[in-house]
């Protein structure tokens, strides 16, 4: 079977959401190729002598430059598809930088659509202990410490390698205590719930809007032996959970932060956690405002490269 591939060019600061936008229009094949993690991922190589990646793969890359990569049957009416991404993109333009902003077409066999992006991804630590591990890679531990997650992010959001999703790692790895139960909002491959399971907590529910995320993350909970903790429902929020946590984890964009901070107190306990991350710094002080207005105290913000998390308490 043979697929067509659109590759957007952009920038990182505008990543989430081009991708929030492309889930909006039901696109849920997206491969990311940032060179910038793969230069994070470099640095730790050197800092750790970790020997696993080549470095030919930043050969003539432009830095600055975020490939987004997303997949069609050939047989799909793809013209329709390329005028609603195009004016996506310049919506998305008005408050954001997204570079070139153009979009490239071409046809691919279904063998090397299915494993292209896999040569990108490779074990990356986060934080003090936590090692992310894809499925297909070999890595022996260094250190008896070290918490080893197993991931295949298919066509999920939720890689580790990202700004965002790290800072949810470490912010995981900062405040959570054992017996903690936790929500994970807009889960994608359920990467930050799955941390939060090896980390300690009791009990974790994620949640996602799209069908093809729920089951990644399904297949990664069991990939990980976190079945009897976490588990992952497809819907909103406030129709899927009736409950309260400790800690409520959501990785998305300003927007929806923003929308969800009034909602977020009725579904934690008595000094909750909200970890919001998928801020750009522009909309940082927007979000304080409206976590704050809504009854949380800020105890901790990350910044990395043009985004930021926030850690607020009830």
């Amino acid at each position: 079977m043979k697929w067509v591939r659109f590759t957007i060019s952009t920038k990182s600061e505008a990543v989430e959401a081009i991708i929030y936008a492309l889930n909006e229009l039901k696109i849920t094949g997206i491969e990311i190729e940032d060179p910038n993690d793969i230069a994070t991922t470099m640095k730790n190589k050197i800092e750790t002598d970790w020997d696993y990646i080549d470095e030919e793969l930043l050969k003539d890359r432009d830095m600055n430059e975020v490939l987004i990569k997303v997949y069609f049957p050939e047989h799909t009416a793809y013209g329709d598809k390329i005028i609603q991404i195009k004016e996506k993109l310049a919506h998305i333009n008005e408050f954001l930088d997204i570079g070139k902003g153009t979009i490239q077409v071409e046809t691919m066999e279904e063998e090397e659509w299915a494993n292209s992006w896999k040569k990108y991804y490779k074990p990356i630590k986060i934080g003090k202990n936590i090692i992310i591990k894809p499925s297909w890679e070999q890595y022996d531990s260094l250190d008896d410490d070290e918490i080893i997650i197993e991931m295949d992010p298919g066509m999920a959001f939720g890689t580790g390698t990202h700004e965002t999703t790290s800072m949810c790692i470490e912010f995981l790895e900062k405040f959570l205590d054992e017996g903690d139960v936790v929500f994970d909002i807009g889960c994608g491959s359920g990467i930050l719930g799955i941390t939060a399971a090896k980390l300690g907590a009791a009990r974790v529910t994620g949640v996602d809007l799209d069908s093809n995320a729920v089951k990644v993350a399904r297949d990664n909970v069991a990939f990980n032996g976190a079945e009897h903790i976490m588990e992952i429902y497809e819907g909103d929020l406030m129709e899927v959970i009736n409950d309260k946590a400790n800690i409520l984890v959501a990785n998305i964009i300003a927007d929806v932060i923003i929308k969800l901070s009034s909602c977020v107190p009725k579904f934690l306990k008595h000094k909750g956690l909200f970890i919001a991350s998928g801020i750009i710094k522009e909309r940082l002080q927007e979000v304080e405002d409206a976590v704050i207005n809504n009854g949380f105290d800020i105890i901790d913000i990350y910044e990395k490269g043009e985004w930021c998390a926030v850690a607020a308490k009830l």
